[in-house]
């Protein structure tokens, strides 16, 4: 829980996102949960919010791969994206659309493209110039 809170507070998730991702446990149930992961304390949570909180450090660690600053990845996740999934909205959007398919969607698609599967071009890509024999240098 510690970990998600400190990936929410990076993505710049509102108090309403957070509680989407979570499953909308209620807010007095939310709260009572942060607290004790701060104070390190026991938490009991249940299988479908410890599937969404790992779908959510998957996403992290792919975008961790992919990008190579915290920044870029989270400007990827709220930069609307042009693959069919996303509806050319944000990656976001779908994952805190409070279904954990929304989130596992996501989830997927970043394993896709960790995999090699093509990633269709964004924003971010647009000053992407492709690499040239000349430049591939063999030790």
């Amino acid at each position: 829980m510690r970990t998600f809170l400190a990936i929410a507070d990076l993505w710049g998730l509102t108090g309403e996102q957070r509680l989407l991702i979570l499953g909308y446990p209620s807010r007095s149930t939310y709260h009572k949960w942060c607290k004790q992961a701060r104070e390190h304390g026991d938490l009991t949570l249940d299988v479908d919010v410890l599937t969404r909180i790992s779908t959510v450090l998957g996403i992290h660690r792919g975008l961790g791969i992919l990008f190579p600053t915290e920044q870029l990845g989270v400007e990827w996740l709220r930069t609307p994206h042009n693959a069919i999934i996303f509806g050319r909205r944000p990656p976001i959007h779908l994952a805190t659309s409070g279904s954990q398919d929304g989130l596992l969607t996501v989830r997927r698609f970043l394993a896709s493209a960790l995999g090699g599967l093509y990633m269709q071009p964004n924003t971010i890509d647009e000053a992407f110039m492709s690499y040239d024999d000349a430049e591939i240098v063999f030790r």
